[in-house]
């Protein structure tokens, strides 16, 4: 009996794994889209911020048409442009576009290495870049690449636990799993949404 419940419950973390293997990168988008509105609103003035909206959702068509050359080439522009307010975003959609192609992080890396951004920036790159690389790197390294970030003073420590917790599942490490969930779960400064799922990823772990 032992041996069935190990085996349903190893199934389990499978699915678990694959369902939010892929939700994770939908979090990734989110995070981005949060940017986009701050990022347009520290652009200069209103007729720049127009300006630039218009080429930077010009860009988002492209992608979303699967014109994956020309959308880099147009984020690349906007990148250039360090007086416009979506740079940092198209930056962060370049990365994003290289990423979905061919699942490489390696924009995601240059962000986060990037000292001439903010810290906030930077460390969003280094959350998604882990994002981006769940389903196939070592998920302890991965852990200890977010382990900074879930710092009580960090801005993306919520997601950076919630990530670190299903990064644990897929290592085995369930005690570990569970710590973060539970802590996640019970915390009332948490998220609505997230509180949820880490409610959900318990019941499966373990409390």
């Amino acid at each position: 009996m032992r041996e069935i419940d190990e085996e349903l419950r190893n199934e389990r973390y499978a699915k678990l794994w694959k369902r939010y293997g892929a939700h994770l990168i939908g979090v990734a988008l989110v995070i981005i889209g949060a940017v986009a509105g701050y990022q347009g609103w520290r652009a200069y003035d209103i007729n720049m911020r127009n300006k630039t909206g218009e080429q930077f959702a010009k860009a988002q068509n492209l992608a979303s048409e699967n014109k994956g050359q020309e959308a880099d080439a147009a984020f690349s522009r906007l990148a250039a442009d360090a007086s416009s307010g979506y740079s940092m975003l198209a930056r962060f959609r370049k990365a994003t576009l290289q990423a979905f192609k061919s699942g490489d992080a390696t924009g995601f890396s240059q962000l986060a290495g990037d000292a001439g951004i903010d810290a906030a920036y930077s460390d969003l790159a280094k959350v998604i870049g882990v994002m981006h690389e769940t389903g196939g790197a070592d998920p302890k390294k991965l852990m200890e690449r977010l382990a900074p970030l879930t710092a009580d003073n960090n801005p993306w420590r919520y997601s950076a636990r919630e990530i670190t917790a299903v990064l644990a599942i897929n290592a085995g490490d369930a005690v570990k799993a569970r710590e973060l969930l539970k802590s996640l779960a019970d915390d009332a400064t948490t998220p609505r949404a997230m509180r949820q799922r880490a409610s959900e990823l318990l019941a499966v772990v373990g409390s």
